[in-house]
């Protein structure tokens, strides 16, 4: 065999907790996958297993894994779009052949990827769901922060929302529902984030369940995150939403992500490059399409207790590009 597929979990403490409206969370979980070429060249992805989308740590080790055969006869991330489904292992298995063929050919990958280089970004920071009091201490914390990323989570969401603009009256913010609105609860959500000077709001309905979004007015503009994972799913947005997250997780790697962006903007979507929680190594593949993006959500490394060596460079909400010892 010419390459060797390995697949590992690794365990990263969160600092405090990160919750949500489907749970709370003290530790990202992810899964690496490594490609070890004949000539000593190695190439690394990193991904967060997500069950909201049914998958776990071990089923997605094992999806990365049983593509080892053809990644030794030389499979190529084109090949992963037809051999694989998006997905997590998708994700970390494509972002490794990235990382080996860029590191094989001396080229960085944003210029294999066709993209230009990457520069630094502000990043939103995110603010996990909690009581209101809870929200605006955290909000009064972060308050120098320039972009606020609300986690919400349904009832007593307006009095959220208020509490963290009362907490960082200068902070830009932007809200994320998780899914959890209701359509009767919809008109007073939005009224409070109108309120409040939100700027975006990302999937307040469930997935599947948003035929709503298409009727009434939306004053803020609607960002799909659950509603989306891959190109094939944008022509269910039409009229529906304003924006998409494009998340390497859910795309299945920064092969697809490069073309859903692309796609997108022509449909006139706005863009957020978001993360899960994971580490440096998830983030840096992500980096690259940050400049394109109307937001950049890639503060995964900022909630954890500790990250990789090397890892990304933060300046405050600034993140800087990876250097090549990180990925890429």
């Amino acid at each position: 065999m010419t390459r060797i597929l390995e697949a590992a979990i690794e365990r990263f403490p969160i600092a405090g907790a990160f919750t949500i409206a489907r749970g709370s969370r003290t530790e990202a979980v992810v899964v690496v996958a490594t490609v070890r070429q004949a000539d000593g060249s190695i190439g690394r992805g990193e991904c967060v297993p997500y069950a909201r989308y049914g998958e776990t740590v071990e089923s997605v080790c094992e999806h990365i894994l049983e593509q080892g055969d053809a990644v030794a006869d030389g499979a190529t991330r084109a090949d992963l779009l037809t051999l694989m489904t998006p997905g997590a292992a998708r994700n970390a298995l494509d972002c490794a052949l990235f990382d080996l063929e860029a590191k094989r050919l001396g080229r960085p990958a944003w210029e294999i990827a066709g993209l230009e280089a990457p520069r630094a970004a502000v990043t939103a920071y995110t603010l996990s769901l909690g009581d209101p009091d809870g929200m605006e201490a955290a909000a009064r914390k972060a308050a120098a922060r320039p972009l606020l990323k609300v986690k919400l989570g349904g009832a007593g969401d307006p009095e959220r929302i208020a509490a963290v603009r009362r907490g960082a009256p200068e902070a830009r913010l932007i809200v994320d529902a998780n899914e959890a609105w209701r359509p009767e609860t919809l008109e007073a959500n939005l009224a409070a984030c109108v309120a409040a000077g939100v700027e975006l709001i990302e999937q307040p309905l469930p997935a599947g369940e948003d035929d709503l979004l298409a009727t009434i007015a939306r004053p803020i503009p609607i960002c799909a995150d659950e509603s989306l994972h891959d190109r094939a799913g944008l022509d269910a947005l039409a009229r529906r939403y304003d924006a998409i997250n494009i998340k390497l997780d859910k795309a299945g790697g920064l092969t697809e992500a490069v073309m859903l962006a692309r796609e997108a903007r022509a449909r006139g979507f706005s863009l957020m490059i978001g993360c899960m929680v994971g580490t440096s190594l998830a983030m840096a593949p992500a980096m690259l399409l940050a400049s394109q993006a109307d937001y950049v959500d890639l503060d995964g490394p900022l909630l954890l207790a500790r990250d990789r060596d090397p890892a990304l460079v933060f300046a405050g909400s600034t993140v800087h590009p990876p250097t090549p010892d990180l990925w890429g």
